[in-house]
């Protein structure tokens, strides 16, 4: 069989190989891949009207990331954050107000929502010892692109209200950051392709910090005009009061 594949473009599969500088840049474009999307979910979740709890969530994404690797003997370098493909779930759970669910506290309403997702997480289970029996190759017969794809589509679909909500605040900074992504990984070399997210997040910053400095303002969740990057101004000299309520706002 014949080899297409330009040079350079085999697949990384040590990244010790790359050497502690740039498993250190992935690192670091991982965190801010992974901690974006493990808060987003919650963030939706309590916009569904459900108090599902960020620092929760982070506190057992954490917790079943150490078991994942105690169970993978720490050979794969892999996080497990918030997943998407409960959000319809929530939602459906949300907006059920009929028989016992009529008038049902938000709270309770999400004990049942957690419930269903230990009963898939269950079945994830069930299913993997089946894989592992009848061997990975038999069962992704059936599982080819062309199945799977669309359901990664539909998942970005339904997160797009939310992509769109976030980036009216302010436009032209998101198709920056936006750019920066799809040319980074559409022409760029080495390196440079590895990155396209860190490289989105850093350079679209950088843009702002100079736009603010220009000026430039954005909107705030209540459509109010604030500048483009609000920063903390600390009481000098700074003392700090014995009530929280009363410590200086970093907003």
């Amino acid at each position: 069989m014949n080899d297409n594949r330009t040079p350079g473009s085999e697949p990384i599969r040590d990244a010790r190989t790359l050497g502690r500088p740039k498993m250190l840049i992935l690192g670091l474009q991982h965190m801010f891949a992974m901690f974006g999307a493990t808060v987003l979910v919650p963030i939706l979740v309590q916009a569904y009207g459900l108090p599902l709890s960020i620092q929760t969530t982070l506190f057992f994404a954490g917790i079943g990331t150490l078991f994942f690797h105690v169970c993978t003997k720490l050979k794969v370098p892999a996080f497990l954050g918030s997943s998407f493909s409960y959000l319809g779930g929530f939602e459906a759970m949300a907006k059920l107000d009929a028989g016992k669910y009529a008038g049902m506290d938000p709270a309770v309403k999400l004990q049942y929502a957690c419930g269903g997702i230990v009963v898939a997480g269950l079945l994830y289970v069930i299913l993997a010892a089946i894989i592992k029996a009848v061997g990975v190759r038999r069962v992704m017969r059936f599982l080819p692109p062309v199945v799977t794809g669309p359901i990664i589509i539909l998942i970005g679909l339904n997160l797009a209200p939310s992509a769109v909500s976030n980036a009216s605040t302010c436009w032209w900074l998101a198709l920056v950051a936006m750019a920066i992504i799809v040319v980074a990984n559409i022409w760029g070399k080495g390196m440079i392709k590895i990155i396209p997210i860190l490289l989105g997040v850093v350079g679209s910053y950088l843009v702002a910090v100079i736009a603010n400095a220009a000026g430039a303002t954005a909107l705030d969740s209540a459509g109010n005009v604030v500048p483009l990057i609000n920063s903390p101004v600390w009481p000098r000299p700074l003392r700090w009061a014995s009530s929280p309520s009363s410590w200086p706002s970093l907003t």
